[in-house]
Formats: structure tokens, C-alpha cells, sequence
């Protein structure tokens, strides 16, 4: 399956294209984002990194991985990945948002959209998902969509930290839930 426009009130999430390269350089290359990612993203982010990141993904999409990948809005201000299968996780979606529009509610509503797509359309039972621990806000989008606390993982973290947050997502608690998610 390819990934699928999705619409909320606010967004478009629509599929990566290989021309959103320049906007996801000039919005990703930010410590401020970057400090709470696995050290698989590197820091300094080089030149080419945004256009090196869509074009490894366009590769394992080719080589049959299944792996949704949508970017928030022409400008792709945001890109959340969502992998139903991961190996070792039962399914790992990660995001992240370009600094001027957070506190805005943007990425709640995005990954309540991946979510009902998660559930409804893919028929999943749950997913795992993970954060660095010192990330609040990423913590705050998991518990108003409905994640679950599980425990804490090793994953290197630039910044030196080494220790995640790992959230599992429930299909009952989603759908019986999702109504009462906040955006602020």
C-alpha cells in the first residue's frame, strides 16, 4: 500500500516527495530537534542530509519495506514515519515539527490522524512507540493519543542521554478514546 493523503481540521499529511528535501533541510537542521533524536540522525545535520534521509527511505520503500511516510503541509513543516511492522517493536511511528509551530496542537492532531489510519485502515491491534526520556513534549502528544506507559529502553540520544521512554498504542483504547483527545 502506498502512503495515503490524510486530512484533519488543520493538515494535510501528504505523501514524502523527494522535492520536500530543501523545506525538511531548512526546518530539521535544529539542535533543538535534533538533541531528543537517536544519534542514527547526525549532528552536525550535513548539507544533504534532508535529501540523504527521503532518498534511504524512497529505497527501502522500493526494496519492500512497508513504511508510511508523510510530511504536515505544503511546506513540510513536520514528517511522521510510520512503520506497522518494525522489527523488535511491533509497529514504531516517530515524528517530529519544525520549532516556529509547536505548542499549536499540530502534532497531536497529525499523529491522532496516523493513528485512526493505524487502526482503521491497517486493522493493527497495537504499536510501540518511544521518546527520549527527557523529551516532555513528544511525551505529551503520546498521553493525549492514547499511548501507554511500558517502561524505559537503552537508545543513544545525542546530548549523551541514553535512556527512552517506550509507550505501547492500543487499538480498543484509541478508538474508544480518540474522541476526547486535546489539541492544546
Amino acid at each position: 500500500m502506498q502512503t495515503p493523503q490524510l486530512e484533519t481540521e488543520r493538515l494535510i499529511l501528504r505523501p514524502l516527495a523527494l522535492s520536500d528535501a530543501p523545506a525538511i533541510q531548512r526546518h530539521f537542521d535544529n539542535w533543538n530537534i535534533i538533541r531528543h533524536l537517536s544519534t542514527v540522525v547526525p549532528w552536525p545535520y550535513p548539507a544533504d542530509g534532508a535529501e540523504a534521509f527521503v532518498q534511504l527511505q524512497f529505497d527501502k520503500v522500493s526494496a519492500g519495506e512497508e513504511i508510511y511516510l508523510w510530511v504536515l503541509d505544503d511546506e513540510a513543516i513536520g514528517n511522521i514515519h510510520f512503520r506497522p511492522r518494525a522489527e523488535g517493536l511491533k509497529g514504531h511511528r516517530g515524528f517530529w515539527l519544525a520549532e516556529p509551530y509547536w505548542r499549536r496542537g499540530l502534532m497531536t492532531e497529525a499523529v491522532a490522524a496516523v493513528n485512526d489510519f493505524a487502526f482503521i485502515t491497517l486493522g493493527l491491534d497495537h504499536f510501540y512507540v518511544c521518546n527520549a526520556a527527557t523529551n516532555e513534549a513528544s511525551r505529551r502528544v503520546k498521553q493525549k493519543t492514547g499511548a501507554e506507559f511500558v517502561g524505559f529502553v537503552e537508545l543513544a540520544h545525542h546530548g549523551g542521554q541514553s535512556k527512552a521512554e517506550k509507550w505501547i498504542v492500543r487499538r480498543e483504547a484509541w478508538l474508544r478514546d480518540k474522541g476526547n483527545v486535546r489539541l492544546d
